[in-house]
């Protein structure tokens, strides 16, 4: 189904007023526990505006190893909106919240763009609408699909700024640079790979090194945290330890996993017959990286779910795409009614249950890049296959 941009915008419109109705009931009511949790609109704008000082006007990254937890970009945001909104922890999450609205009716524009057939689907992708308030996570995922978007239409340079702006927000899209090498080696230009990363480098150290070297520790923080964190909620590693499988090494098997699937997507690009773009191929890297990670925090199906949007060849993929949506839903109710069951509600979520749920939510991402990945084989076969009965090289008709 074709609309225009217009409709795009009125539905992305309307998403955020939903998704805004949704988080407004846990702002009326005082951001409490385990009714935030109960209700499903818990957000760590406002839990983190007191707790990393922000409400105070510290700057995000110079409380040592109390700094805010997350790349430069982002924490420069955290900091500078919490200065420029009037005091108040409801202030501050109308005054965010606002921001990610335009950002999500900003990405969706993109999104049609990218693929204008199905551009329609992100202000209608539930699991998307539940959870645009939870974090920041909008911001580097605007700059992620610009990033993508211009290294399609070859403004390469671009592209390259715009992922280490993106880098550096949200440390996830370095691993688009996995496709984006296969691309460049496909295209027989290996040179320009080095370029590319070279300005994606340049980029992240300009906006990284004033901090790194003024305040490191609090720099280091979200690197720290994320190097020596354990297993957390929504990974399989924690569904698997709470089901009675507590593999030890966690972080070595962690490493292996992402090394295992990411060689398995490398393979597939490798082989399949037409050189990729970078629209169809990131959600394959994004999932491997998010299905064995140590941590699936519920605003990560942000990510996911533009990228699956653009990688859609035809009709024949909505059914597991919308499959896969009602997984993330399910999985977004599980994590709040869970924690509210370990914050004091009298109903809830036991981990068993939980954690099955972590599980099933894995699998369905899996199941949906398995399908794609099928889906551009068979259209690969088929585009060339037609080539060669337009060049006369096969018969009309089998014998």
């Amino acid at each position: 189904m074709r609309v225009s941009t217009r409709v795009v915008i009125l539905l992305a419109i309307l998403a955020s007023l939903v998704s805004y109705a949704k988080f407004n009931f846990c702002a009326q009511t005082g951001w409490q526990s385990p009714s935030q949790y109960i209700h499903a609109c818990y957000s760590d704008i406002p839990a983190l505006y007191g707790d990393r000082a922000l409400d105070k006007g510290v700057w995000a990254y110079s409380s040592g190893k109390d700094s805010v937890e997350y790349p430069v970009v982002q924490g420069t945001i955290m900091w500078l909106t919490a200065k420029l909104i009037p005091h108040g922890i409801n202030n501050y999450f109308y005054g965010s919240a606002l921001l990610l609205a335009l950002l999500f009716i900003f990405i969706s524009v993109i999104t049609f763009k990218i693929k204008p057939e199905f551009g329609y689907l992100l202000p209608l992708a539930p699991a998307a609408i539940a959870s645009m308030y939870i974090n920041w996570d909008l911001w580097a995922i605007a700059s992620m699909l610009i990033a993508i978007y211009w290294f399609d239409r070859r403004a390469e340079a671009a592209s390259a700024f715009a992922l280490g702006v993106s880098i550096s927000t949200k440390f996830l899209p370095i691993f688009l640079l996995i496709p984006i090498a296969i691309i460049f080696f496909r295209q027989e230009r290996i040179s320009n790979f080095f370029k590319f990363v070279a300005i994606t480098v340049v980029t992240f150290a300009a906006i990284n090194l004033p901090v790194a070297l003024t305040t490191p520790t609090g720099w280091w923080r979200f690197y720290d945290l994320n190097l020596n964190r354990g297993s957390d909620w929504g990974s399989i590693w924690y569904a698997l330890s709470n089901l009675g499988l507590d593999l030890t090494h966690q972080n070595y098997l962690s490493v292996l996993c992402l090394l295992i699937g990411v060689t398995a997507v490398v393979i597939f690009l490798l082989q399949i017959r037409n050189v990729p773009t970078l629209a169809h191929t990131a959600i394959f890297v994004m999932v491997i990286v998010m299905a064995v990670s140590k941590v699936y925090s519920p605003q990560y199906v942000l990510w996911l779910t533009p990228l699956a949007i653009i990688a859609l060849i035809d009709k024949r993929e909505l059914t597991i795409f919308w499959f896969w949506q009602g997984c993330e839903v399910l999985y977004h109710l599980a994590i709040w009614q869970h924690l509210a069951f370990v914050t004091g509600a009298k109903f809830g979520l036991s981990v068993t249950i939980y954690s099955v749920i972590s599980l099933a939510r894995i699998a369905a991402s899996i199941a949906l890049v398995v399908r794609l990945a099928a889906r551009h084989q068979n259209s690969a076969r088929n585009s060339e296959r037609i080539s060669l009965i337009n060049r006369r090289e096969l018969p009309l008709t089998s014998s």
